[in-house]
């Protein structure tokens, strides 16, 4: 599990494709301190995991990204020295600073919009359809791995869409602050509210079994 807080700004160093799959070589001096063989790191709100037997002393360490993931998020379009989101697993008892983050990738969204502010700046996103009904004004959203706070949700002839503000922090380290209109980036929404409608919609018998046996005198 994660929460959304990034930790490192890591950068693609090398990209190996398969024929329906990748594996990504990411420099992260930070993420990789405690690194080892199997260890979760999220790489632009994807959680993947660390397949070297040692991470090296360079501050590098290698995944394997399989066609599915590619499918669905943005990792696939990544190229060597591009800049990438790093976030290591959440240790239990650790300061929980964002919200629950699983590293699940629920969809893909464009950056339909950048509006700068003051010291801020306000950044509008496409919302599929798949995941509107999740997203809700002042709810948590991960995008590219940062937790975020929706500021606004609306429909216009392109859609729906969303906002965020972000802050200079947010926009200094984190890839956010360097990407620009028409650019992908992944979704993640909040699980609570997944899990809310799969429990408000799961048919449940109305009779509990036992109350249909006969129970003997």
């Amino acid at each position: 599990m994660f929460t959304g807080i990034v930790e490192e700004l890591g950068r693609v160093v090398a990209i190996d494709h398969g024929a329906d799959s990748a594996r990504l070589t990411v420099h992260g001096p930070l993420v990789t301190t405690d690194a080892v063989h199997g260890a979760s790191i999220a790489v632009n709100g994807v959680c993947l995991t660390v397949v070297d037997e040692a991470p090296d002393a360079a501050g590098t360490f290698t995944v394997d990204v399989m066609g599915e993931t590619l499918a669905r998020t943005s990792l696939g379009a990544l190229r060597p020295g591009d800049h990438v989101n790093l976030e290591r697993a959440m240790a239990a008892g650790a300061r929980f600073g964002g919200h629950v983050v699983q590293g699940h990738v629920d969809a893909t969204a464009t950056i339909s919009g950048r509006a700068p502010a003051d010291r801020w700046l306000l950044m509008r996103f496409t919302l599929p359809d798949t995941v509107s009904r999740y997203v809700v004004e002042k709810g948590s959203i991960t995008v590219d791995g940062v937790s975020l706070t929706v500021s606004d949700v609306g429909t216009d002839s392109g859609g729906d869409w969303f906002e965020v503000s972000l802050i200079p922090t947010t926009l200094e380290l984190t890839t956010l602050g360097r990407k620009r209109t028409g650019e992908l980036v992944n979704l993640e929404v909040d699980v609570i509210a997944k899990y809310v409608e799969r429990l408000l919609t799961t048919h449940r018998p109305t009779t509990h079994p036992l109350n249909t046996q006969e129970i003997p005198a």
